[in-house]
């Protein structure tokens, strides 16, 4: 794989770390601000919509630069986020300063994911995108745990001190390994008239609610662990890092399975997501069982990127730097919708387990979608089968 692969992946590392970061520190921020669990979980709401609404209008106005000036802008933008999240004197603020992160993260794994495709063989595709996801991922084993003690320890604050350092290292990593990138071809208007395709649609859609069962769970982990579980507050992190592991070894997985077949290979990940997600919530009181189903709910989780993102940008053939920032709006979104959902529950007096049992609702929508994608895809082909033998004459 090729360098810049990984230069890609060491911005992605901090996008990663500020995205999750506030899971592992809710609590702080609720105290801080003199606001309850659940608002301070919209912290990570905003932020979702922040990259569902942020990443396709500022990929259309970086529509004009080379994709290698795209990505160091979009990381300058991040930068200034999470200075301001640092800063913040009050939760408006912060939720300012995390919107503001947000729209670099869309643009910048929507145009991240194209470079990254196009660097390798087109047989490829999915383990690349996968290696470029992997800075996310790794961002779960370390910079998650890690910001969340230097949260425990020194106040949150300290924590988004340390993402800042982090961006500037991608931005460095990015200015020196990523070769010059040609600018998009087509302009906007081939951009946008990629969305008149149905099946984009549907990849997005399956998207939203395959991935939306990941963030019911995981925004609410700590109040989970602790109230539930009987963990104390020092166990969140170590878990986190667990759960980390799991999102690695997944987001390997589903590149490699994607590689061979997109399809079943989502149809597998959203189906085992949904059945960890009833097994976290039988478990969640068990602690042992509760660690090693956290840990597979993971590997689960990021099996489905890989295939998500590729069928996505197999939908938008010739056209794919919009339609791949809009799919990683579509993953915050389901983002939020999970987050948002699984708050109710908890607001409602459900207690802490419910946010699972949310997840394993998104996860039967999620695979609705996917059996209807699935359909749409075998009628076009059939179609297309069926017009060609019809030209040429051939029975």
């Amino acid at each position: 794989m090729p360098l810049a692969l990984f230069a890609l992946a060491i911005s992605a590392f901090g996008i990663g770390t500020t995205e999750f970061i506030i899971n592992g520190l809710l609590p702080e921020l609720a105290g801080d601000f003199g606001v309850t669990i659940p608002a301070a979980g919209l912290l990570v709401s905003g932020y979702a919509l922040g990259v569902a609404v942020g990443g396709p209008p500022l990929t259309m106005l970086g529509g004009r630069l080379s994709r290698k000036t795209m990505l160091l802008a979009l990381m300058v933008l991040f930068i200034a986020g999470n200075l301001l999240s640092a800063l913040a004197p009050s939760y408006g603020t912060l939720m300012v300063g995390r919107f503001l992160a947000a729209f670099a993260h869309g643009a910048y794994f929507g145009v991240g994911s194209v470079v990254a495709a196009d660097l390798v063989a087109p047989r490829k595709r999915a383990s690349a995108i996968a290696l470029m996801f992997t800075g996310l991922t790794l961002a779960n084993v370390l910079g998650v745990p890690l910001g969340t003690w230097i949260g425990q320890a020194f106040g949150w604050r300290a924590t988004f001190w340390v993402v800042v350092v982090i961006g500037v290292v991608g931005l460095a990593g990015v200015l020196a390994l990523v070769p010059a990138q040609p600018r998009p071809t087509g302009g906007v208007l081939r951009e946008l008239a990629t969305f008149r395709k149905g099946g984009v649609w549907l990849a997005l859609a399956m998207t939203v609610f395959g991935f939306a069962p990941v963030f019911a769970v995981i925004t609410f982990i700590s109040p989970i662990m602790t109230g539930v579980g009987g963990f104390s507050p020092g166990a969140v992190p170590i878990v986190m890092a667990l759960f980390g592991v799991g999102l690695v070894i997944g987001n390997l997985i589903g590149g490699r399975l994607a590689d061979r077949a997109v399809m079943p290979s989502i149809y597998g990940s959203v189906a085992l997501l949904t059945l960890l997600a009833v097994v976290v919530a039988l478990l969640a009181g068990h602690q042992v069982a509760f660690v090693v189903a956290i840990t597979l709910f993971g590997v689960a989780a990021f099996a489905t990127v890989p295939p998500l993102q590729t069928r996505v940008l197999d939908a938008a053939a010739g056209a794919p730097t919009l339609a791949s920032a809009a799919n990683i709006g579509a993953f915050n979104l389901g983002n939020a919708i999970g987050s948002f959902a699984a708050g109710l529950t908890i607001d409602a007096g459900l207690g802490y387990t419910a946010p699972a049992w949310t997840a394993a609702g998104l996860g039967v929508v999620g695979l609705v979608v996917a059996a209807l994608a699935g359909l749409q895809a075998r009628q076009r082909a059939a179609d297309s089968w069926a017009s060609s033998h019809s030209l040429t004459g051939t029975p």
